[in-house]
């Protein structure tokens, strides 16, 4: 009886590590959400809240940190159980970045609220964004349902990601070169634009961490993690 007791106690705390993960997720989702929307729409009360949220998700994140380190040290957790514990630790960590990228968007949006900008390339941003939350999503799927079917396809999408992100990045140069009184708006854009960018990324993070959990077997690395926008060369004329 002891045993057993045991072995459900410990299957809670697994079950808890795994619901926080699933509350970190959605409210990172929302925060990238609501703070694009904030830009679009010129909205500066939605922009504090998202940087007010950040402080939930910090909180979260804390608390999954010392709940797996109570864990590892009272249960001793090996194989499967051991890589499901840190894996939460290192899905939390990306989780809390997106929420600061999030945020960081947010604190944009206070800056640019008297500065004109053209509507397409907020709508590009948005576009950009909602790209990033499908693949941020559809990665924590796979983790709640413990799903790798789809994992090397979400993995495969930031490409997407990264080429829409260099088209925006281009088009907001031109914009700058055009008229030099887009060059305070466009910057700013720009930081957002990369923040979105860097969502994917961890998005990529949570797929290859969700695949070890899953599988025990580490994804190959051959994919390229990076965007060509460095390689971008826009002539004066």
């Amino acid at each position: 009886m002891p045993t057993v007791h045991i072995m459900n106690a410990y299957d809670q705390e697994l079950k808890f590590l795994a619901s926080r993960i699933a509350s970190m997720g959605g409210l990172a989702e929302r925060m990238v959400d609501e703070s694009v929307k904030a830009l679009v729409h010129h909205d500066p009360a939605l922009a504090r809240k998202v940087i007010a949220d950040d402080d939930l998700l910090d909180e979260g994140q804390r608390e999954i940190d010392d709940k797996a380190i109570v864990i590892i040290a009272r249960r001793q957790p090996m194989a499967d159980d051991l890589r499901e514990i840190i894996g939460a630790i290192r899905i939390s960590s990306d989780l809390e970045r997106v929420g600061d990228l999030g945020k960081n968007i947010a604190k944009r949006v206070l800056s640019i609220l008297e500065t004109p900008q053209p509507v397409r390339l907020s709508r590009g941003l948005e576009a950009l964004a909602q790209l990033a939350l499908v693949q941020l999503k559809e990665v924590l799927d796979c983790y709640a349902t413990s799903s790798v079917e789809r994992i090397g396809f979400v993995r495969d999408r930031d490409d997407d990601i990264d080429a829409m992100y260099t088209s925006l990045f281009r088009e907001l140069l031109t914009y700058m070169m055009e008229d030099p009184r887009n060059i305070a708006a466009c910057t700013h854009l720009l930081f957002c634009a990369k923040n979105i960018e860097r969502i994917g990324d961890h998005a990529t993070n949570i797929a290859e961490t969700v695949h070890y959990i899953i599988t025990g077997v580490q994804m190959p690395l051959d994919r390229p993690k990076e965007d060509k926008s460095h390689r971008i060369v826009l002539s004066g004329e």
